[in-house]
């Protein structure tokens, strides 16, 4: 049985998430404000976080940042009334894995949910700790490092590369990585993928402009050479 938190702090929201989420077969916990939250996700170790934004005692975003500072692995989906593209994408940045903005309908919440809990539970990768090149990451961990010094990676960043060493050798297109790193089409073009892929070559590769590792397939998309 998967575990989700529920992070909010409306009542009755949060009543009937709990009940539906109960409903589908999830063992669920719950929390009303930021703090209580981080508590929570301690001690009941869930394997999703639905998290709300605007939330007393501690934002929603910071409650995100803990979570991964953590080292948390754990997948998130954010739920807010704000609808702003900023707001959406600062949300990614910090390592949310979905994004609904209210109101919404519980179907398609639920359907995000089992997406995400599909997407981040799949086929791990073949080892925890990797070497690419003069970079070790660690993928358990949510670390990398180049020798003694860090390498700072935001979490979509981390789940495009780990997708990328679970497919070493094979060519992905554009659309099977929004598909299977993201989940649903969040951004409008698959031109988002190509700066993803830019800012992870700038980060693993020693000639970013002359790549060895996720090569550009043209035509095609993409093949990661370890």
């Amino acid at each position: 049985m998967k575990r989700i938190l529920v992070i909010e702090d409306e009542p009755q929201m949060l009543l009937g998430l709990r009940d539906n989420l109960e409903l589908e077969g999830y063992e669920v916990a719950t929390a009303a404000d930021g703090e209580e939250g981080l508590t929570k996700a301690a001690a009941f170790q869930p394997d999703l976080v639905l998290l709300d934004v605007m939330l007393p005692r501690k934002h929603g975003f910071d409650v995100c940042r803990e979570l991964r500072a953590r080292s948390s692995a754990t997948p998130i989906v954010m739920l807010t009334a704000r609808s702003a593209e900023t707001d959406k994408v600062l949300g990614l940045e910090l390592g949310a894995d979905d994004y609904v903005t209210k109101p919404f309908s519980i179907t398609e919440l639920l359907a995000r949910v089992r997406a995400v809990l599909r997407r981040t539970g799949g086929r791990p990768p073949a080892q925890d700790v990797v070497r690419i090149g003069e970079i070790e990451v660690d993928f358990k961990l949510h670390q990398a490092k180049r020798g003694k010094a860090r390498v700072e990676f935001t979490a979509r960043e981390f789940d495009l590369l780990r997708y990328f060493v679970q497919h070493t050798g094979q060519v992905v297109t554009r659309e099977q990585i929004l598909n299977e790193v993201w989940g649903y089409e969040e951004f409008p073009t698959t031109r988002t993928i190509d700066n993803f892929v830019a800012k992870l070559r700038q980060k693993i590769e020693r000639a970013p402009h002359a790549p060895e590792h996720i090569l550009t397939i043209h035509g095609s998309g993409y093949k990661f050479v370890g």
